[in-house]
């Protein structure tokens, strides 16, 4: 009697337990219109960012042409600097086939801007787009006022030309560091400036 009992304890116990779990699952709940309008938003952006996608890769930036450009600027030929009273040297890579610089108008201009040993300190190229600026109003630096209205033996420029400046100090921004932000400055005292400049076009906006 004592086996028997044993080997009904150890008997395996029926599965009505897994039955009567899977009978009593509930099926799944059904989509509420809230839910539906989630999803469907979900679908939508992101097949916004799959057409943003593919048009950007479609379509190059002009900041990635910009900024070739401005990797070319770093291999322009040396010239030889022509020296003014002034102490501005210049001198002209391409000589422009426009019209010259308007005083007082807005232009449009790309450059990069170096220190005397060659580092760059500024570019628009690297940003991507022309810088517009207004010459001959103080507005400027007065070597880029000089080197690119002309003026005091430098010749103006004309729109598609190319030109390389040196500015000395006091045509610059003189004893004083500029471009300073939290304690920081971009570009020291007393600082030679190396400007590598484009003519791009006069500002369409001025008035006529």
């Amino acid at each position: 009697m004592a086996a028997a009992a044993q080997l009904t304890i150890l008997a395996p116990k029926p599965r009505a337990a897994l039955q009567t779990f899977k009978a009593s699952a509930s099926p799944p709940a059904a989509a509420t219109p809230a839910s539906c309008n989630f999803r469907k938003q979900i679908m939508s952006v992101a097949a916004g960012l799959l057409a943003a996608s593919a048009v950007a890769a479609a379509a190059p930036l002009e900041a990635d042409a910009t900024r070739m450009q401005y990797y070319a600027t770093v291999s322009d030929p040396p010239c030889e600097l022509n020296f003014v009273r002034s102490g501005l040297g210049y001198c002209d890579l391409i000589v422009g086939s426009g019209e010259p610089v308007p005083f007082a108008q807005l232009i449009n201009v790309h450059y990069t801007a170096r220190f005397a040993d060659g580092i760059v300190f500024d570019s628009t190229y690297k940003r991507g787009r022309s810088l517009t600026m207004r010459l001959g109003m103080g507005k400027v630096i007065k070597g880029l006022d000089q080197g690119i209205l002309g003026g005091g033996g430098v010749p103006p420029m004309q729109v598609g030309g190319k030109r390389k400046l040196q500015i000395p100090p006091n045509l610059a921004y003189g004893p004083e560091p500029a471009g300073c932000f939290s304690g920081d400055c971009n570009i020291p005292g007393n600082a030679t400036l190396v400007y590598d400049i484009k003519f791009v076009e006069v500002y369409s906006g001025n008035r006529k």
